[in-house]
Order: structure tokens, then C-alpha cells, then sequence
């Protein structure tokens, strides 16, 4: 059995992440999904939960940090060409995303 991996990320409007990740391409999980919560599919073994402050903080006693001010976190998703880094990207930046550098091919990756 593959081992799953649930990346858990604090939101401040789960209906407006989800329509984000959504207009990427991604799927909802409807069983992991409700008012203060979302489960979006990204692959077969990675799943992106989403949740409110308040749902998020019942996991941590820990701040949860203000991705405004700080970085908390980096995701990374692989893509089949650079014309598909491209188009994700595209994507990103039409659902409200922002660009912080251009995108680069390490040719190990």
C-alpha cells in the first residue's frame, strides 16, 4: 500500500480555496468536505486539506502563522513539461494566485 500524504493548510474562506484549487483542475473529496473544511484531491496519494483558523487551530496548540507576513510553508507539484508549468501557472494566476519568481527547470526535478 502507498502511503498517503495530507498537507493541512489554514485558509481564511474555505468555499473561496476551494473554488480555487478547483478551477486548477483539482477534485473535491465531498467525504472530507463541508463548511469549515475541504478536501481537495491533487493525486491518488496527496490530498490538500483545507481549513478555517479555528478548524486548523484544533490541531495545534502552535500560532498558526500569517502566510501574509511569513512563510510557513513551500508546496511543490511536478508537471509533465514546461508547457504544463506554464499552463498550471496560468491557471493559478487567474483564480486570484500570485507569482513569486519565475518558474525554473532544474532538469533533475
Amino acid at each position: 500500500m502507498a502511503t498517503s500524504i495530507f498537507v493541512n493548510l489554514p485558509v481564511k474562506d474555505v468555499k473561496n480555496s476551494m473554488r480555487f484549487y478547483e478551477s486548477l483542475g483539482y477534485k473535491l473529496n465531498p467525504q472530507f468536505t463541508g463548511e469549515t473544511a475541504a478536501s481537495i484531491v491533487i493525486s491518488d496519494t496527496i490530498y490538500l486539506m483545507l481549513g478555517t483558523q479555528a478548524t486548523f487551530k484544533e490541531l495545534t496548540p502552535k500560532e498558526i502563522a500569517d502566510p501574509t507576513k511569513v512563510c510557513h510553508t513551500m508546496i511543490s507539484l511536478s508537471c509533465q513539461s514546461r508547457s504544463a508549468v506554464e499552463a498550471l501557472m496560468a491557471k493559478a494566476i487567474a483564480a486570484g494566485g500570485s507569482q513569486t519568481h519565475e518558474p525554473e527547470d532544474h532538469g533533475f526535478m
